[in-house]
């Protein structure tokens, strides 16, 4: 096995000021290597990278071959978080956020892999879904694009082709519109086509004509041709940017000709691994992968109007950095949550849902949220999750009217939305299942498969979701429209610039009995 690579460099998130005295670290178990980063916190969310780590173990290799990680690479795994967890206890790490993408994700042992790097090594690691392992991509790109004005205007496709998947996402005036994984990457493409064996003249072939049917497929569903700008993250295509490419106005982004690129590709696709090795000085884990991901990028890229690969040096990891950065000093991403929303009215259109009442909805829910503040207790996140089911309660109604919230779970519990944990979406999906009928029962089994804090939550917002729902079905078309007060048992609802309410009286008098049961409060119209 690789001994460490370490890189000692300063981040472009450095700055002057002082920071917290602990630094933080973000470990990424991925397809063919498992890698560390460290980090000091600045002010403002800002970090400097001190040490980055890097080792090699073939999990996805075991993973898309055999459907599990085997007892070698089980071994070896829990040997290399051992060395970081010794490396973390040097550094007096503050906090560190362990993350493991599609190797773990598909294989069927997961649970026991992760149960024994829990007692090995005392980590607790996370499977974050596609949908997430993009948001933290994009995050890390927005930093590396800055204020660039082709990204920042028109349409731009962001792609990040890995070893067991490629996360796409289009940008439309640098606003998230679209994001989708795709089970296709470079190391999942070696073992279903078993082409470790075949002659490197064929193998070239072999890699483009998958590649081709599998974009084709992708074309289907993301305008790739309306993107006049692409810009590119992962190790194989800065293999790229290093050896044919060019600066741009920020040193975490260069700049590829698509012609450059064309050349590079024909030179590699030439060679065998071991070749690649000694002429780019590559490791064999490198220069594996390199042609079909390279071959990806240029696929992806031919479909698009862009005459230039934008190549972002950061990855996941980096995206994972910020977001501890901004827990340590309490700011916040705006843009993505901005982004989440749009994935949400987005995915509410899809299935047809009734918009206005969809945002009026959310509205009120929110509104009430905020008053019940000293009621329920919960966090911010939790205001953005109740906003979130708001606007897609009804997407079951796609499938039939009737039991349209038990629908509803069904399709939110099994989508990937944008910027958010698989745990948020169950959360969510949760929410909208019990936004009418039937409160939570025990016999409701994914209910109660929950944990107890979850349950709690969806509980809470549920309740609240009834309310707002409510309302939103009379004549109310906005939250501003109501007002709230309360004594010790029941809630009064003022509804502004309306002289007949009976509506709205019935309309809440049929769904505040879970409200009821949850706040301890009956709930009046006036």
């Amino acid at each position: 096995m690789n001994e460490f690579l370490q890189t000692n460099e300063t981040s472009k998130h450095s700055s002057s000021g002082g920071g917290p005295a602990n630094p933080v670290a973000v470990i990424d178990i991925g397809t063919n290597a498992i890698r560390m980063v460290v980090a000091q916190v600045l002010e403002e969310g800002r970090y400097e990278v001190l040490e980055r780590f890097q080792r090699a173990v073939w999990l996805g290799q075991d993973t898309f071959r055999r459907g599990r990680i085997g007892a070698q690479c089980m071994r070896a795994t829990v040997e290399i978080l051992r060395d970081y967890v010794r490396v973390s206890r040097e550094y007096r790490i503050g906090k560190i956020r362990a993350v493991a993408t599609s190797s773990l994700r598909e294989a069927a042992n997961a649970d026991n892999v992760l149960d024994r790097i829990y007692l090995a090594c005392g980590l607790n690691v996370e499977i974050i879904s596609i949908a997430e392992e993009g948001r933290l991509t994009v995050a890390a790109v927005r930093e590396a694009v800055g204020e660039l004005s082709e990204v920042n205007r028109g349409h731009s496709l962001v792609a990040d082709v890995g070893g067991g998947s490629t996360i796409l996402t289009i940008l439309d005036e640098g606003e998230i519109v679209n994001s989708v994984g795709v089970r296709f990457g470079s190391v999942r493409l070696l073992e279903m086509l078993s082409a470790r064996s075949e002659p490197t003249e064929k193998l070239g072939e072999l890699f483009r004509q998958h590649i081709r049917m599998q974009v084709a497929t992708v074309n289907r569903t993301l305008p790739l041709a309306h993107c006049d700008s692409f810009v590119a993250v992962g190790g194989d295509v800065r293999f790229a940017a290093r050896e044919v490419g060019c600066p741009t106005h920020s040193e975490d982004l260069l700049e590829v000709p698509k012609d450059r690129l064309e050349q590079l590709i024909e030179r590699c696709v030439r060679y065998s691994p071991e070749e690649l090795c000694r002429r780019f000085n590559l490791t064999f884990a490198e220069a594996e992968t390199l042609v079909p991901a390279l071959l990806m990028y240029w696929e992806l890229l031919a479909h698009t109007q862009a005459a230039r690969l934008l190549v972002a040096k950061v990855s996941m990891r980096d995206g994972v950095l910020a977001e501890l950065a901004r827990e340590a000093t309490g700011s916040e991403d705006q843009s993505i949550r901005e982004g989440i929303l749009h994935a949400a009215y987005a995915m509410a259109k899809r299935y047809c849902v009734d918009i206005d009442h969809a945002r009026v909805s959310s509205e009120i829910a929110v509104r009430l949220f905020d008053y019940l503040q000293s009621d329920h207790g919960l966090q911010r996140r939790h205001r953005f999750l109740l906003q979130i089911a708001a606007i897609l309660h009804e997407v079951g109604g796609f499938i039939s009217p009737t039991a349209h919230h038990k629908h509803s779970y069904y399709i939110i519990a099994n989508s990937e939305i944008f910027g958010l944990t698989r745990q948020e979406t169950e959360i969510i999906a949760h929410i909208a299942r019990y936004h009418r009928r039937s409160p939570p029962k025990p016999s409701h089994t994914e209910y109660t498969a929950l944990p107890r804090e979850s349950r709690v939550v969806v509980n809470k917002l549920a309740a609240v979701l009834r309310v707002a729902d409510a309302l939103a079905r009379g004549n109310i078309h906005s939250a501003e429209q109501l007002e709230f007060g309360h004594d010790e048992d029941e809630l009064f609802i003022t509804i502004r610039g309306l002289t007949k309410v009976f509506l709205e009286k019935r309309s809440v008098a049929l769904k505040s009995d879970m409200f009821e049961d949850v706040y301890g409060m009956k709930v009046r119209v006036e």
